[in-house]
């Protein structure tokens, strides 16, 4: 299976269980490897072969924008579900960290990964 990558993408959201986590945005970042079937891209150099990365990240960037979530697996979840759903990828892992949430801790964070049913 060819694997696409977002690695590094960094965004601002409120996210947080607590009071002062959802006064203001923090910044996050996302790793993301997104599975694709066949691989017909690499030989067709067609776009319409592969899932376009950029119109994913565009994606994570609206739901960053419009929703507001209390846990980071629930980001992860949701956005797990938008691979999956929207652009049709059989499988993929997300993680997801908030940057610099404690003193001396880079990144908290969790990881998942989800595939469609078979079916």
């Amino acid at each position: 299976m060819d694997v696409i990558l977002i690695q590094g993408f960094r965004a601002e959201t409120l996210i947080g269980i607590y009071e002062w986590e959802r006064k203001s945005p923090q910044p996050i970042e996302i790793q993301a490897e997104i599975g694709m079937r066949g691989g017909n891209a690499g030989k067709s150099d067609e776009i319409d072969d592969t899932i376009d990365y950029g119109k994913v990240v565009l994606r994570m960037k609206e739901v960053l924008a419009s929703h507001n979530f209390l846990l980071l697996e629930a980001l992860a979840e949701h956005l797990a579900g938008i691979i999956l759903n929207e652009f049709g990828s059989p499988w993929v892992s997300l993680s997801v960290a908030k940057v610099e949430a404690m003193t001396g801790v880079a990144r908290l964070g969790v990881r998942i990964e989800r595939s469609q049913p078979r079916g």
